[in-house]
């Protein structure tokens, strides 16, 4: 424990003695320490002291027996017993170690709990993605005072970070895959539990992170986004499409949507920041989607430190194929019966609005895991500095990739009682990581061309 207190009393008197400044590369000394006392991408790869953690061994490697691609992917922990329970009635005992979301989650719902296992480190990524990041670690350097990023490719770029903004960059960084699509729903639930499910067709094309990329190719973007929303009737055939920068205050983002009834294209610039997020019924902005993405340049990033929480984790039972949306969406929050936790070392970045800057939330704090650089839970406050909305990253590990990636996000709105869950995927098709793409295909002319058909 001495330790522990030891690291997190230097990691703010860090934080609190370079505020403001910028970071870049890291030496050759410190980028030594990954594989050996860091893991490949920068976590800690001790377990903490007390055993609650374990030491990281390379996560999930291989699929478990029985896996073909395709399938619904199998709980590789499905034989863990729930260690116990947190409600509303007992978080005081482990108040330390939970975020102030689920902190006020667990007293705004008697119905919520958090069913916590035993912690698997199961994040891993290919060894190439390894090899990048000890490359790029010592040419990466925030630019536009951290607004952007460059000397970086396919690896994450800070992976022992000296400042909140340098964690956000590898959050938005991190290894996904090099392509994928997938058919997802997205049910904005009332607060009585009532939903119109919205279905899209997402594909992803994770350029930063593609083999033999270079920074020159990428032309300072970091992937290329589809979207079609395929129901309900109403909405079915509204497609956006979107090139994702590296920076984005110099570059924005490029996005065009095809909206069936004009038959036509038009550029979206409105596609960012607090703007609503497609179909959600305005209970999350553009912004929320993957829990956080776009241009950082509305807010200030600190970052608070290295803490140990509950977070959601290895999350196979909320994706199996067995559970229909009906048995996980009941009203005011997901049904904590599928819901699994686990406590991990997770890196605290609060961002808080810049001076002249607008946005809906005026602070977000910011969960991210430190084995995989996911946002796993972010708590967001209103102009009145009141708690607004909780966010969670229900993740699993994609071991046929293998990329540690959310199955299900969920956005909860304490004011109204309602919330929004992102990525159901239960009852369609499996992520497929094999599609084959060209950038032609993400253009805007494909677009227009496909709505034509």
């Amino acid at each position: 424990m001495l330790k522990n207190a030891l690291i997190w009393g230097f990691t703010i008197l860090l934080v609190t003695g370079l505020a403001g400044q910028s970071f870049s590369a890291i030496s050759a000394e410190e980028a030594a320490r990954l594989g050996k006392d860091l893991t490949p991408v920068g976590a800690e790869k001790a377990g903490n002291s007390d055993g609650t953690i374990p030491a990281w061994d390379g996560g999930i490697t291989t699929p478990p027996a029985g896996y073909t691609k395709g399938m619904h992917h199998p709980d590789p922990y499905a034989a863990d017993k729930i260690k116990f329970t947190i409600t509303a009635a007992n978080m005081e005992q482990y108040k330390d170690k939970l975020t102030v979301g689920h902190q006020e989650l667990l007293k705004a719902y008697d119905t919520f709990k958090m069913n916590v296992y035993p912690t698997h480190r199961s994040a891993s990524s290919p060894q190439r993605i390894y090899d990048m990041t000890k490359k790029v670690a010592q040419t990466a350097e925030l630019i536009n005072g951290g607004d952007g990023v460059s000397g970086t490719v396919n690896g994450i770029p800070f992976p022992i970070p000296k400042s909140g903004i340098e964690v956000l960059w590898n959050h938005m960084l991190r290894y996904r895959g090099n392509i994928a699509s997938r058919q997802i729903a997205q049910a904005p639930m009332t607060r009585g539990g009532d939903y119109t499910l919205v279905k899209f067709e997402d594909e992803f094309s994770l350029i930063y992170s593609q083999e033999g990329m270079t920074e020159e190719t990428l032309k300072n973007r970091i992937l290329l986004f589809r979207q079609e929303v395929t129901a309900p009737a109403r909405l079915a055939g509204n497609v956006l499409l979107v090139h994702e920068t590296m920076n984005q205050v110099a570059e924005p983002r490029a996005a065009w949507v095809y909206n069936p009834g004009q038959r036509r294209v038009r550029r979206a610039p409105n596609v960012a920041y607090d703007n609503p997020g497609t179909a959600a019924d305005s209970l999350r902005t553009s912004d929320q989607f993957d829990m956080f993405n776009g241009a950082p340049d509305r807010y200030d990033w600190k970052l608070v430190g290295k803490k140990e929480l509950y977070i959601p984790y290895n999350n196979y039972l909320l994706h199996s194929d067995k559970l229909k949306y009906d048995d996980i969406l009941t009203p005011l929050h997901l049904n904590p019966e599928y819901l699994r936790y686990e406590l991990h070392r997770v890196w605290v970045v609060e961002a808080t609005l810049r001076e002249g800057a607008r946005h809906l939330y005026k602070k977000r704090v910011f969960y991210i895991d430190e084995d995989s650089w996911q946002i796993m839970a972010a708590d967001l406050y209103d102009n009145r500095d009141q708690l607004w909305r909780v966010s969670e990253g229900h993740s699993i590990n994609y071991y046929e990739v293998p990329t540690f990636w959310t199955t299900l996000e969920t956005h909860y709105d304490l004011q109204s009682g309602r919330y929004l869950a992102l990525g159901l995927d239960n009852e369609s098709s499996m992520y497929d990581f094999d599609i084959k793409r060209t950038d032609q295909d993400y253009s805007p002319g494909a677009l227009r061309r496909a709505g034509r058909r």
